[in-house]
Protein backbone atom coordinates (compact mmCIF):
# COMPACT_ATOMS: atom_id res chain seq x y z
CA UNK A 1 0.00 0.00 0.00
CA UNK A 2 3.02 2.03 0.81
CA UNK A 3 4.19 1.73 -2.44
CA UNK A 4 1.04 2.40 -4.06
CA UNK A 5 0.84 6.04 -2.39
CA UNK A 6 4.61 6.98 -3.41
CA UNK A 7 3.35 6.11 -7.41
CA UNK A 8 0.53 8.57 -6.81
CA UNK A 9 2.74 10.82 -5.15
CA UNK A 10 5.21 10.91 -7.95
CA UNK A 11 2.82 11.10 -10.72
CA UNK A 12 0.69 13.97 -9.04
CA UNK A 13 4.12 15.91 -8.84
CA UNK A 14 4.82 14.91 -12.29
CA UNK A 15 1.66 16.33 -13.63
CA UNK A 16 2.05 19.41 -11.56
CA UNK A 17 5.43 20.30 -12.75
CA UNK A 18 3.98 20.55 -16.67
CA UNK A 19 1.85 23.43 -15.34
CA UNK A 20 5.08 24.98 -14.09
CA UNK A 21 7.40 27.40 -16.92
CA UNK A 22 7.60 29.67 -19.53
CA UNK A 23 5.58 28.68 -23.10
CA UNK A 24 8.34 27.84 -25.66
CA UNK A 25 9.76 30.46 -28.15
CA UNK A 26 7.23 30.88 -30.84
CA UNK A 27 7.84 29.31 -34.54
CA UNK A 28 6.93 31.63 -36.98
CA UNK A 29 8.64 30.27 -40.07
CA UNK A 30 11.15 31.64 -43.04
CA UNK A 31 11.01 35.42 -42.83
CA UNK A 32 11.22 37.18 -44.90
CA UNK A 33 14.80 38.88 -43.10
CA UNK A 34 16.24 35.04 -43.33
CA UNK A 35 19.66 34.10 -44.05
CA UNK A 36 18.63 31.49 -46.71
CA UNK A 37 15.86 34.13 -48.41
CA UNK A 38 18.70 37.16 -48.08
CA UNK A 39 21.74 35.64 -49.15
CA UNK A 40 23.56 33.38 -51.69
CA UNK A 41 23.77 30.26 -49.83
CA UNK A 42 25.02 27.18 -51.77
CA UNK A 43 22.01 24.10 -51.60
CA UNK A 44 24.40 21.92 -49.69
CA UNK A 45 24.77 24.54 -46.63
CA UNK A 46 21.74 25.08 -46.63
CA UNK A 47 20.40 21.58 -45.92
CA UNK A 48 23.42 21.53 -43.66
CA UNK A 49 22.17 24.52 -41.78
CA UNK A 50 18.39 23.89 -41.81
CA UNK A 51 19.03 20.05 -40.40
CA UNK A 52 22.25 21.26 -37.60
CA UNK A 53 21.46 24.81 -36.71
CA UNK A 54 17.85 25.85 -37.43
CA UNK A 55 15.99 23.86 -34.93
CA UNK A 56 17.99 26.52 -32.16
CA UNK A 57 19.18 29.61 -34.53
CA UNK A 58 16.15 30.60 -35.73
CA UNK A 59 12.39 30.64 -35.37
CA UNK A 60 11.64 27.75 -37.21
CA UNK A 61 12.31 25.68 -34.42
CA UNK A 62 10.38 22.32 -34.80
CA UNK A 63 9.96 20.79 -31.48
CA UNK A 64 10.00 17.16 -30.98
CA UNK A 65 7.45 15.23 -28.72
CA UNK A 66 9.73 15.59 -25.20
CA UNK A 67 9.97 19.41 -25.76
CA UNK A 68 6.87 19.51 -24.23
CA UNK A 69 7.58 17.59 -21.08
CA UNK A 70 8.71 19.03 -18.52
CA UNK A 71 11.80 19.19 -16.71
CA UNK A 72 13.22 18.43 -20.54
CA UNK A 73 11.29 21.37 -21.51
CA UNK A 74 12.35 23.79 -19.81
CA UNK A 75 16.26 22.93 -21.09
CA UNK A 76 14.94 22.88 -24.33
CA UNK A 77 13.15 25.78 -24.30
CA UNK A 78 15.96 27.94 -22.37
CA UNK A 79 18.68 26.32 -25.00
CA UNK A 80 16.09 27.82 -27.51
CA UNK A 81 16.14 31.00 -26.38
CA UNK A 82 19.84 31.38 -25.52
CA UNK A 83 20.45 30.37 -29.15
CA UNK A 84 18.28 32.86 -30.97
CA UNK A 85 19.38 35.56 -28.34
CA UNK A 86 23.24 34.66 -29.81
CA UNK A 87 22.40 34.19 -33.50
CA UNK A 88 18.71 34.09 -35.00
CA UNK A 89 18.86 33.47 -39.04
CA UNK A 90 15.16 34.31 -39.39
CA UNK A 91 16.89 38.01 -38.59
CA UNK A 92 19.75 37.94 -40.76
CA UNK A 93 18.67 40.71 -43.09
CA UNK A 94 18.49 43.15 -39.86
CA UNK A 95 21.63 42.62 -38.82
CA UNK A 96 24.86 45.22 -39.74
CA UNK A 97 27.34 44.44 -41.50
CA UNK A 98 29.76 43.93 -38.95
CA UNK A 99 27.57 42.08 -36.96
CA UNK A 100 27.10 39.77 -40.05
CA UNK A 101 31.01 39.52 -39.79
CA UNK A 102 31.68 38.50 -36.03
CA UNK A 103 28.70 36.31 -36.23
CA UNK A 104 30.29 34.54 -39.57
CA UNK A 105 33.93 34.13 -38.00
CA UNK A 106 31.76 32.65 -35.06
CA UNK A 107 29.99 30.08 -36.65
CA UNK A 108 32.87 28.78 -38.80
CA UNK A 109 35.17 29.00 -35.28
CA UNK A 110 32.45 26.99 -33.58
CA UNK A 111 31.51 24.21 -36.12
CA UNK A 112 35.49 23.60 -36.90
CA UNK A 113 36.35 23.30 -33.27
CA UNK A 114 34.09 20.59 -32.62
CA UNK A 115 31.14 23.03 -30.68
CA UNK A 116 28.22 23.49 -32.71
CA UNK A 117 26.24 22.06 -32.84
CA UNK A 118 26.09 21.41 -29.16
CA UNK A 119 27.39 17.86 -28.50
CA UNK A 120 23.56 16.83 -26.70
CA UNK A 121 21.67 18.01 -30.05
CA UNK A 122 22.70 15.08 -32.71
CA UNK A 123 22.23 12.60 -29.37
CA UNK A 124 18.17 12.59 -30.08
CA UNK A 125 18.54 14.02 -34.37
CA UNK A 126 21.21 11.87 -35.87
CA UNK A 127 20.99 13.87 -39.13
CA UNK A 128 22.02 17.19 -37.45
CA UNK A 129 25.86 15.33 -36.86
CA UNK A 130 28.54 16.95 -38.40
CA UNK A 131 30.85 15.01 -40.46
CA UNK A 132 34.48 16.48 -41.29
CA UNK A 133 33.36 16.95 -45.02
CA UNK A 134 30.44 18.70 -43.41
CA UNK A 135 32.51 21.19 -41.17
CA UNK A 136 34.63 21.64 -43.64
CA UNK A 137 32.10 22.73 -46.22
CA UNK A 138 30.32 25.04 -43.74
CA UNK A 139 33.63 26.92 -42.68
CA UNK A 140 34.53 27.38 -45.90
CA UNK A 141 31.23 28.89 -47.22
CA UNK A 142 31.35 31.66 -43.94
CA UNK A 143 34.65 32.73 -45.22
CA UNK A 144 33.67 32.95 -48.81
CA UNK A 145 29.95 34.19 -48.13
CA UNK A 146 32.15 36.74 -45.29
CA UNK A 147 34.82 38.58 -48.11
CA UNK A 148 31.44 38.36 -50.63
CA UNK A 149 29.78 41.17 -48.08
CA UNK A 150 32.73 43.59 -48.67
CA UNK A 151 31.38 43.54 -52.37
CA UNK A 152 27.83 44.35 -51.97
Amino acid sequence: MKKLWWIILVLVVFGFIQLLGKRPPAVTGTGSNDLIRTSHVPQQVVTLLRTSCYDCHSNETHYPWYAHVAPVSWLVNRDVREARKALNFSNWADLKLSRKLKMLNKIGREVDEGEMPMFVYPLMHRQAKLSAADRKLIVEWTESYGESLFSE
